[in-house]
């Protein structure tokens, strides 16, 4: 029974696992990937509550005129 020559297997799986590896790269790269995420300006709706909806005016303790 003659014996497996395993001399080119070294250099045969190197070159495959390069070639994946560079298929691979190649096929990544022609995806258009978003940036890093920056934060954005959100006008939030901001919801009135009862006491915010009816004016008031608040007089302060200094501008009161002197009697």
């Amino acid at each position: 029974m003659p014996q497996l020559d395993t001399s080119t297997w070294t250099i045969t799986i190197l070159s495959m696992i390069m070639t994946l590896f560079i298929m691979f790269q190649l096929k990544i790269s022609k995806y258009n990937f978003p940036k890093d995420p920056e934060s954005k300006l959100m006008n939030l709706s901001k919801t009135m509550l009862p006491w915010e909806k009816k004016w008031t005016k608040i007089y302060s303790p200094l501008s009161l005129p002197l009697h």
